[in-house]
């Protein structure tokens, strides 16, 4: 088996996590590279007992990988998506950071769940994602034109509200006042668009959710679309540009530019396990049933 690890930060429990890592990869021998500045981080650190391949970018991945560890939180586990892109390369995240519906393994259950990608005893779940095209998008997203959470349009440096004139299927939806306006997929239905306001979809869902960032016209509420939905999107502003953020990648555009969102042509895999189910992670993240009335 051979394993892609990335990372992008040394935290406190970097160490724990990479030595029980490393002793699961002892036990079963696999063929393991690092993404190169993540292994500049660990070896600064003396964290790794030998040498190891490294690489650089997505075109390094080929065929040969059978596994992509991100370790880290849920924002690591969305650039982790950049590196597999379409080649559909499963994920797994061992969570560094605090909520992580994305990164699932935690780091004590480390040596308990690894193992189980070498018996393949886990699941693989196909995750939906959004592309964004408009007149120039090829030079400026360099193929990064995808994401794995939302795609969100939005204010910029003023306090001004902005106009989203929204299209779906090329029939007028609604001009929301407000903000921004989120595009979600079902699993970035637990980020922004949860803290906006916006429903929890299942991973599995065939939906997108529309939901507007402080809307000032306030019967303006979040939209369940189907997935196969074609959105139009043209912004009016005071200001000349206005951003656009696809999942933590931003960008600025200028105002009345014709932004295309649809389903992405292919899917990123993220890897389950049967003891890291996403109902019991949504119940335990969100603290669900923990009312002391219960």
């Amino acid at each position: 088996m051979k394993i892609a690890v990335y990372g992008q930060y040394y935290k406190d429990n970097t160490d724990d996590i990479i030595q029980r890592m490393l002793r699961v990869f002892k036990d079963h021998g696999p063929e393991v590279a690092f993404e190169a500045n993540f292994y500049k981080v660990l070896t600064s650190h003396k964290l790794l007992p030998q040498d190891y391949p490294t690489f650089t970018t997505e075109a390094e991945l080929n065929d040969g990988f059978n596994l992509f560890i991100s370790i880290g939180g849920d924002g690591t586990m969305l650039r982790a998506a950049t590196y597999v892109r379409s080649k559909n390369i499963p994920i797994i995240g061992i969570n560094a950071g605090r909520l992580g519906f994305l990164a699932t393994v935690q780091q004590e259950n480390i040596e308990t769940l690894l193992p189980l990608i070498f018996t393949n005893e886990y699941k693989v779940s196909p995750r939906t994602l959004l592309t964004l095209q408009y007149e120039g998008s090829d030079e400026q997203l360099e193929g990064l034109d995808f994401a794995l959470n939302e795609i969100t349009v939005s204010r910029r440096d003023t306090t001004s509200m902005i106009t989203v004139d929204v299209k779906l299927n090329g029939d007028h939806l609604n001009s929301y006042w407000a903000d921004g306006l989120i595009l979600s997929t079902p699993t970035g239905s637990t980020g922004y668009s949860l803290s906006c306001g916006g429903p929890v979809m299942i991973p599995g869902a065939n939906s997108l959710v529309i939901t507007p960032i402080a809307p000032h016209n306030l019967n303006a509420r979040p939209l369940v679309i189907p997935d196969d939905t074609e959105i139009e999107l043209r912004v009016s502003s005071r200001e000349e540009q206005h951003l656009v953020s696809l999942d933590s990648r931003i960008i600025r555009l200028d105002v009345e530019t014709v932004l295309t969102v649809k389903k992405a042509p292919f899917k990123i895999n993220l890897v389950e396990f049967a003891q890291e189910k996403f109902l019991d992670t949504l119940r335990k993240k969100l603290l669900w049933g923990e009312d002391k009335r219960n």
